[in-house]
């Protein structure tokens, strides 16, 4: 029988609020902004009044010793008992109303929660001015355990009988008072708390938290750790919010971390401080490390935790930095990103800062060669959606890449950041993968960011117009509607040629960043007739170069609409390359290949992928249907995610294997066409469209070995797979996510295509 985690027990109101004011149980969020509203209070002391059922409470025993001291705490800062793991908002609301401390506000004022009671008809209600000045009413209810039980009721009788000009009767006054004293009796009231034991670890409270809270809330790994600062280092959780406080209020002045990209909130943070501090990406082992736990043998240590968490506190410190932060976020903009506009990823920024914090602190990079490699970093990983799906994952493995690197060698830290990048930028990634995922019509797509990106660095002008794109897209700049995205092939034209599908209209490739004249009158004109009247009295050199920038094909305006669409996507493709390559240094050839030692240098990731074989079975000695299929799905996840490289002949390790146990499977035709041949109809039958064009096939020579490089682009539409069963049709739903391949299915299938295609 497993052992029992937890206790039930009861507390009296009375007993939690001295608890708290004693440190025993920790209520950090009365330090932070108070999320329930007034009238959530309200309620809650009405139930209570009325002896309604108000929830259960969830308490975790912390395992800290009686008299441990809180992290750089004082004297006085004992460690708590207890942590609440349900109930902190009610908690909050009953802790603030009965001594009337003050909560914060999301505009982080503070206020105090004043709930009025009219003994009348046992009503309570959110105290507001008419209230205030309402005899029938004790309008603070606070007043009761504050300001002295019977001077308060006191004070309401007289002032009630004078308002009626009458005397009240005893048995009014005795029948008033006893429904006041009810409410002052609620300080007795007991809650029913479930205590889970120290044992219990932060998995196990969380399933535990989910199965009994009725609205199913998800309990955050961030969650616990956040926790776990209030008890062991207040002081450090409360710097996060700080930072995070003084991002938003608008009466900070002065140095602040104030910026155009992102509103980081104290989890987003406290992910950058672990990375930077214990090199991890998942929280799944972080709060055990900062509890002070040996992941071995279970053990507790007080010392180890101290320890744990000074190095968590010198990473906080880099990572609230105002000038690292500033420094950093000039790397986005050096990337040719502008504001929070531009960024669909917080995962990207905040991981990549992660990375810059340890360029500069590890490897001991200057700010400009910084500036460059982590300019390109976000490039990429903003671009290709490295920190989308699976983050975690993700940011581990790349982590991992860098841990053998020697402490202090910038030089290799920079080329194992572009050998990545490259990776993942290869030329059928400019060619094929990027196009594709151009053809969607959503305004927070990532492609369309990276080419408003490009056009900054390229410092290209709006068409018909000496104003620059970079100027337009500047935080502080309000432009007029007339000078932002419109439509080349306008609405109503379409419309009258039948094309009225909104995703066909607003489709990325016919939009441009333009400035029409005031007295144009275009809205429904044919564009052969507007383009020609718009140009003849633009100077040809610059009708020429922004014709480039803004990726429009020669004789755009008489091609048909689904032809201008394809050519512009695939110029458009161009254009972000050209302005990547403004990012790449040495005059590196931005047209290049990832080479072979480049992909088996990345390891398995989001977009890399190794196959031994693609059909002979390792350990049965014979072919395997199971082993086609395994290339089947993983070239259906990478057509379904950000597309990738599948190294065919290389084992987990990125160990060169060569292509000799499928050749022998060949027969007469055991060479690199015949391999070929066999993938081709391998994919071809087993994917719901046909890989000509969107799957290039290659080989690469390892010593004496072939390896066969799967390049897959992106697919501009969701793929489906065969099942290995066989059956009617392709019908699984393949995605590459972090360096695994999964299959989706309802909803989780119909969310993916929605966010990924629009």
């Amino acid at each position: 029988m497993a052992p029992t985690l937890y206790r039930d027990t009861g507390y009296s109101l009375t007993h939690l609020v001295e608890d708290i004011k004693h440190g025993n149980i920790a209520l950090p969020d009365i330090q932070r902004p108070f999320v329930w509203s007034s009238a959530k209070t309200r309620d809650l002391f009405d139930s209570l009044y009325r002896g309604y059922p108000v929830g259960t409470l969830m308490f975790w025993e912390t395992g800290a010793e009686v008299g441990t001291r809180q992290v750089g705490g004082g004297d006085n800062a004992r460690v708590a008992k207890l942590l609440i793991v349900d109930g902190q908002q009610r908690l909050t609301s009953l802790y603030a109303v009965l001594t009337g401390k003050p909560v914060l506000t999301k505009s982080f004022e503070e206020k105090r929660i004043r709930v009025a009671f009219r003994p009348a008809d046992e009503t309570f209600e959110v105290t507001d001015a008419a209230i205030e000045k309402d005899p029938e009413f004790l309008p603070d209810i606070t007043a009761l355990w504050h300001g002295g039980y019977r001077p308060t009721v006191r004070s309401f009788l007289s002032r009630l009988a004078e308002s009626r000009r009458v005397e009240l009767t005893q048995e009014e006054e005795d029948a008033l008072e006893d429904r006041i004293d009810r409410v002052y009796d609620l300080q007795n009231f007991r809650f029913q708390v479930v205590e889970l034991n120290s044992g219990a670890d932060e998995e196990q409270v969380a399933d535990i938290f989910v199965r009994i809270n009725s609205e199913g809330v998800q309990l955050k790994q961030a969650d616990f750790i956040l926790t776990l600062m209030s008890v062991h280092w207040e002081a450090g959780r409360r710097e996060l919010e700080r930072f995070c406080r003084n991002v938003v209020d608008a009466k900070v002045s002065g140095a602040s971390p104030k910026n155009a990209f992102i509103d980081p909130s104290p989890d987003q943070l406290l992910r950058a401080s672990v990375g930077l501090a214990f090199r991890r990406g998942r929280l799944q082992h972080v709060y055990n490390i900062l509890r002070g736990k040996d992941l071995e043998t279970g053990d507790v240590s007080p010392e180890r935790r101290t320890a744990q968490f000074e190095a968590l506190r010198r990473a906080q410190d880099e990572v609230i930095d105002l000038t690292n932060w500033h420094e950093f976020l000039k790397c986005l903009t050096h990337a040719g990103f502008r504001s929070r506009r531009m960024v669909t990823s917080e995962n990207a920024l905040i991981y990549t800062y992660v990375l810059w914090l340890i360029g500069k602190r590890d490897f001991g990079l200057d700010l400009k060669t910084l500036r460059s490699v982590i300019a390109r970093w976000f490039f990429m990983a903003h671009t290709t959606g490295r920190y989308t799906s699976s983050p975690e994952s993700a940011i581990e493995a790349d982590l991992g890449r860098i841990a053998d690197l020697a402490p202090g060698d910038g030089h290799a830290f920079c080329e194992e950041l572009d050998r990545i990048v490259r990776s993942n930028f290869t030329g059928d990634y400019w060619e094929i993968s990027l196009p594709n995922r151009l053809d969607t019509s959503s305004a927070r797509s990532p492609v369309l960011f990276a080419y408003w990106a490009a056009l900054n660095l390229l410092d290209a002008e709006l068409l018909f117009s000496d104003l620059r794109i970079r100027e337009l897209l500047d935080p502080t700049v309000a432009a007029p509607r007339s000078i932002e995205r419109h439509h080349l092939f306008p609405k109503a034209f379409l419309s009258a040629t039948g094309v009225t599908n909104t995703r066909q209209v607003n489709a990325i490739a016919n939009m441009a960043f333009l400035d029409w004249p005031e007295n144009a009158t275009i809205s429904a004109d044919d564009p052969r007739d507007y383009w020609h009247a718009m140009t003849a009295t633009t100077d040809p050199e610059r009708l020429k170069r922004q014709a480039h920038w803004h990726a429009l094909p020669i004789g755009w305006e008489q091609l048909d609409y689904p032809t201008f669409l394809e050519r512009r996507r695939d110029l458009i493709a161009k254009v972000v390359r050209d302005g990547f390559a403004r990012l790449e240094e040495k005059g590196t050839p931005h047209g290049r290949s990832a080479a072979l030692a480049d992909l088996l240098a990345v390891g398995e990731s989001q977009t890399v992928e190794y196959k031994s074989t693609a059909r002979w079975n390792l350990h049965s000695g014979q072919p395997d249907k199971k082993m086609e299929h395994v290339i089947t799905k993983t070239v259906c996840g990478f057509l379904n995610a950000e597309g990738g490289s599948l190294l065919i002949g290389v084992d987990d390790d990125a160990n060169v294997l060569g292509l000799s146990a499928d050749l022998q499977t060949l027969g007469s035709k055991a060479n690199r066409d015949g391999y070929e041949l066999f993938l081709r109809q391998q994919l071809d039958n087993g994917l719901s469209i046909q890989t000509a064009g969107i799957v290039r096939i290659r080989y690469e020579r390892a010593g004496d070995d072939d390896v066969c490089v799967v390049s897959v682009a992106a697919s501009g539409k969701p793929v489906f797979a065969k099942p290995l069963e066989g059956g009617a049709g392709a019908t699984d739903f393949w995605v590459r996510i972090g360096n695994a391949t999964k299959q989706l299915h309802g909803d989780d299938m119909i969310g993916y295509q929605a966010d990924h295609w629009g």
